[in-house]
This record gives structure tokens, C-alpha cells and sequence, in this order.
């Protein structure tokens, strides 16, 4: 292929790619490579992608070719694509399906054999070539859940998702084509008027991330991730997978507000009656054919190295279907019980599978592969989400903080430069500056949320606050009687407020990109006006670097972001009542 200055995208032999910003296709190439590629690094002109074996599987899982890939690559590279790169995506991509979990049944099928009433207790891990399966057999790690037969391997049906974690760390994703219970019948359906009184239809990008999931119904469909951004519905994505299974579902979500908002949606928006739905939680533990619990009463035990006594959860019903809602944030010990669950229909939903533990692939090997995955912008662009301008303030440091700051530990620094006093100045004049706005000031320390509530006058939200309080607040927000909340790290999950346009984030965690996610998220809800995402920096110390990082979020995500510097003069004029124009 001939040099083309114009394209945006340079290939290397690495699997980097090196997206040129200001180049005319890049918008078109950036959404290209997204199926296939991660981003690494945003600075302002140039965006560092890298192509890894995850992202490739995902891609195959998705039904992307190699073909598929390198076409893309050289319709936006600038020089041609290094030669070797091609065979390397082909050897990664075809190691997808090379192992296999399947039944005996499925292994030899009979026409005159009635399908199973119940699942097999054992499964078979085969392969078709010799060299694949002397390494299963040779991995330790293996060993205590395998047993060789002529074909291939045997394993216990509860053993299904250890096998698949413990392989794609092996580099091995294993396509799990064996059978699936369909659970207790459910009956729901959606409605085309909500209990509200309101028309109702799924949108077409939640159709179709629903049945991207549900696949033709055959072997190795009925799992996986759906990602979309927070505010697209990705609830009622859930809610059309429901209706198209019909079946008992539990449903899991990061906390009781959320599991409200499930519960308030389900009753407005299908046939179920509030008796065919149950809360699991701290305040209330129910079971019914639909079952909302939380990841924290799942995950809580009475002693440190104690049993989890809320995992019988998993099997009070005869589910077919769990439904993990930001299936980033599934912790650590559910997935030893995930491990166990592979037998049932299984749907992610997420706006980011960026996990901060890095484990995206315990994600794919025991939820599912990425089935579908829009870009922000795309529905920006056609009105189903706010457009968000997103503004960086890095701000100086006070004087009498830069010495503390200087001699203390790496974990000090970080939470001297979050807490930062001049914040509240700025704090309070981008809410002066922004007076039709519904504003939510977002941060990790507790003192500091307190000192900005009592500055702003305002309700103040953390993980301390009674949840019928919590409630109460939100309800308050929503209704326009008050018009700017503090809130912590609450706010970065499943909390429904369509009526924030305006984001204030004075700190968060380590650059955690996962956070930038949820956050902006948070003002993402079509509201017929732009919405203001604004994160506050300290100057010259290691929020810098973080709030780099997080920045790969909105990079990734098509997002542009403007800079100021606010300079101590600006402050002591703030204070002083000066006042500065804080905005886009």
C-alpha cells in the first residue's frame, strides 16, 4: 500500500498503534480500531493504542476476522502495515475455539436421543490437535480438576469456569458450547406504555445489544458483556433479555439505591407484579422469580477467613439467568461462586471493562466475551446522550502546604494535593457560574466532602448515610429542590439523577479510569442541553499524573478536553470576590 500523509493511523510491528488527533479520519479510525484495540496513552496530540491477546479474542468472539482487522489497519494507516503483524493477529485470533466445552451428548448427538431433562454432571474439554492437549495435561494448575479420557479431558460440572479462568491465563480461552438450564419459567413481557403512563420501546441499540447476547439461541450463545455508556438504559437492555428468556433471575448491583432503581424500573416498565420480585440486601432478604441482591451482602462474611453465608443465594432458586450490573466492579470472591454458576445464562453490563485489579479476563472467561460495545460519541451524536464538554482546572498549591507536601510519603502527597483548600474557591465559583445547572460535587475524602456541604450549604452523601436518607436526598435533587448535592464515592455507582448536567470532581482514586467512567456517566442522561464535566488538579504533584491516566477514559471514548491553569493570583481574587470565568 502507497504512504498516504493524510491518514491518521501509524502501525508498528509491536501491535502499537499511534492515533494522529488532528488528522481528518481520525474520529473514523479511532472508532475502527476500538473492537480491537486498548488505549494506552492520551496526551494532546497523539493517542497510543495497543492490540493484545484479550482484545483480540473479544474481537474473534464478536465474529471480527483477521481479514476484518488488517482491512481496517490499512484503510487508515499513514505507511503501510509491517508484514509480519498480519500472521500474528491470525495465530492469537485462531487459538479462540481451538479447546472446546462441550457434553458427551454434544460429542456424538443422536437424532433418535431426546434432549437431556437435566445437565450432565460431567463435561469434556477437547481439542483437535495433540500438541493443545499435552499442555492442558502439563499444567499444574489444572491437575486437580481434569482427568484424561481418549478424547480429551473430564471435569466435574462445577468445576467449568475454574477450568476456563485457569486456561485463558494460559493463554487459552476456552468456547464453552456446553448445554445451558433454562431455569423456572417466568412470564414478562415488555410494556408499550409504562406504569408511569409514558410510551415506552426499547431503543434500537438496546435491542440490539439484547440479542447480540442471546445469539440464535444454540451452543456457545446466551453469555457475555454488554458495554454502553452510563445513562444509555443499559437497565433496560437487562429488562429485554428477561423478556426474551423468560425465566427466574437474579440480578446483582453495586448497592441499595440501585437495587431500587431495578425494582422501580421492572414494575414501571414490564407485566411483572411487585410480588414476582424480591430485595436481598442489608435491609431486607427475600427470594422471588426475580431477585435484586447486592455485590456487598453476597461478599459479606462474619469473620475474615469465614464462609460466605449469603452465596446460598446463588442457589435458593432454579435460576436462568444472573445478570451482573457493573460487571467491572464483580468482586473477587463472587467469582469463585461465578466459577460455579457456568451452567446459567449469563448477561454483563458496564459502561468500562477497564478493571483496576486488572483481571478483564476473569470477566470474559466466567461472565462472557464482549458481545456488544457502542461508542459514546455514536450516541451522542443522535440524542440519546447529553453531549459533555469536559474541562481539566489545574490549580497551584498553596504555600504553606508545598513544603508538607514535599516531605511527605507518596500516599500523603496524594491526598494533601486532593484536599487541596483552594478547591472550595473554585468549587464555588463554578457553581455561581453555573446557576441552571443540577450540580453534583463528587470526591473521595470524607473531610473535605463535609467542609464543601457546609460551604455550599448543601446535602452530603456518603457510604454512612442511612439509605432511606440517601433516598430522600436524591428524591429532593430530582424534583429541582435542591440543586446541588456533595456526594462520595457512592455516586460512581448505579445512581439514576436524569436530571445532573454538571459534574465537579475535587478527587477520586489513584487514576482510575473505571471512576472517570461512572462519573461522567453520571450527567450523560439526554436532557436537550450540554452537559459540563469539570475535574480539579493540583498543580506540579501527583494528581497530575493520575488525572492522566483517567484522561485515557475520555480519550477513548472520543471525548476532547480543555485545560485552564488557575494561578494563586486567580485564587486570592476568587476569595477576595473577583471572581473568574471557570467554564468551556
Amino acid at each position: 500500500m502507497p504512504i498516504d500523509p493524510a491518514n491518521p493511523l501509524i502501525v508498528q510491528s509491536d501491535r502499537t498503534l499511534l492515533l494522529d488527533v488532528h488528522a481528518p479520519r481520525a474520529e473514523d479510525a479511532r472508532i475502527a480500531i476500538l473492537p480491537f484495540a486498548e488505549l494506552e496513552k492520551s496526551p494532546e496530540h497523539i493517542h497510543t493504542y495497543r492490540i493484545t491477546p484479550l482484545s483480540l479474542w473479544n474481537a474473534a468472539s464478536a465474529g471480527f476476522s483477521p481479514g476484518d482487522i488488517v482491512s481496517a489497519l490499512e484503510t487508515y494507516s499513514r505507511y503501510p502495515v509491517p508484514p509480519g503483524i498480519s500472521q500474528g493477529f491470525a495465530d492469537t485470533m485462531a487459538r479462540y475455539g481451538k479447546i472446546r466445552l462441550i457434553s458427551a451428548e454434544q460429542l456424538a448427538p443422536s437424532k433418535n436421543t431426546p434432549a437431556p431433562s437435566a445437565l450432565p454432571e460431567e463435561l469434556l474439554l477437547v481439542a483437535g490437535e495433540e500438541a493443545i492437549l499435552a499442555e492442558i495435561g502439563a499444567a499444574r494448575s489444572l491437575q486437580k480438576y481434569l482427568e484424561k479420557t481418549a478424547l480429551g479431558f473430564r471435569l466435574r460440572l462445577t468445576d467449568r469456569g475454574s477450568v476456563k479462568r485457569e486456561l485463558i491465563k494460559l493463554g487459552w480461552p476456552v468456547q464453552d458450547e456446553a448445554p445451558l438450564v433454562s431455569g423456572e419459567n417466568l412470564t414478562i413481557a415488555l410494556r408499550e406504555q409504562s406504569a408511569a403512563g409514558r410510551p415506552f420501546a426499547p431503543r434500537d441499540y438496546q435491542v440490539e445489544a439484547a440479542k447480540s447476547v442471546l445469539g440464535g439461541g444454540g451452543k456457545g450463545t446466551g453469555y457475555g458483556v454488554v458495554v454502553l455508556p452510563c445513562g444509555s438504559g443499559k437497565t433496560v437492555v437487562g429488562m429485554t433479555f428477561m423478556s426474551y428468556l423468560k425465566t427466574n433471575t437474579l440480578v446483582l448491583t453495586t448497592n441499595v439505591a440501585a437495587v431500587h432503581q431495578w425494582i422501580a424500573e421492572l414494575l414501571d416498565k414490564t407485566t411483572l407484579a411487585p410480588e414476582d420480585i424480591a430485595e436481598y440486601t442489608g435491609d431486607a432478604k427475600a427470594v422471588a422469580p426475580v431477585t435484586i441482591a447486592t455485590y456487598q451482602i453476597i461478599t459479606w462474611r462474619p469473620r475474615k477467613n469465614g464462609d460466605f453465608p449469603h452465596f446460598k443465594l446463588f442457589r435458593e432458586r432454579p435460576w436462568g439467568l444472573i445478570i451482573y450490573d457493573e460487571v467491572h466492579l464483580l468482586p473477587a470472591p463472587v467469582f469463585r461462586v461465578t466459577a460455579e454458576l457456568q451452567a446459567v445464562r449469563r448477561l454483563g453490563l458496564t459502561a468500562t471493562l477497564v478493571r483496576e485489579d486488572g483481571a478483564e479476563d476473569a470477566v470474559f472467561s466466567l461472565v462472557g466475551p464482549k458481545r456488544y460495545d457502542v461508542p459514546w460519541k455514536d450516541l451522542e451524536n443522535k440524542g440519546w446522550i447529553a453531549e459533555a464538554l469536559c474541562t481539566e482546572i489545574r490549580l497551584d498549591m498553596p504555600e504553606n502546604l508545598k513544603i508538607p507536601y514535599a516531605v511527605a510519603s507518596q500516599r500523603e502527597k496524594y491526598r494533601i494535593a486532593s484536599e487541596n483548600p483552594f478547591k472550595e474557591l473554585i468549587v464555588q465559583q463554578l457553581v455561581e457560574n453555573h446557576g441552571d445547572d443540577h450540580i453534583l460535587v463528587i470526591g473521595q475524602y470524607i473531610t473535605q466532602l463535609e467542609s464543601l456541604a457546609r460551604l455550599l450549604k448543601t446535602p452530603l452523601i456518603t457510604g454512612k448515610t442511612p439509605n432511606a436518607e440517601r433516598e430522600q436526598i436524591y428524591d429532593s435533587f430530582k424534583k429541582g429542590e435542591v440543586r446541588v448535592i456533595v456526594v462520595s464515592k457512592v455516586a460512581n455507582f448505579a445512581i439514576d439523577l436524569p436530571d445532573a448536567s454538571m459534574a465537579v470532581q475535587v478527587s477520586g482514586s489513584f487514576g482510575s479510569r473505571q471512576e472517570e467512567a461512572q462519573r461522567l456517566g453520571r450527567i450523560l442522561r439526554p436532557k436537550g442541553r450540554n452537559s459540563y464535566f469539570y475535574t480539579l488538579v493540583s498543580r506540579y504533584t501527583l494528581e497530575e499524573d493520575f488525572a492522566s491516566n483517567r484522561q485515557k477514559f475520555l480519550a477513548e471514548q472520543g471525548y476532547k478536553y480543555s485545560i485552564q491553569h488557575w494561578t494563586g493570583e486567580d485564587l486570592l481574587a476568587v476569595g477576595e470576590g473577583g471572581g473568574k470565568d471557570a467554564g468551556p
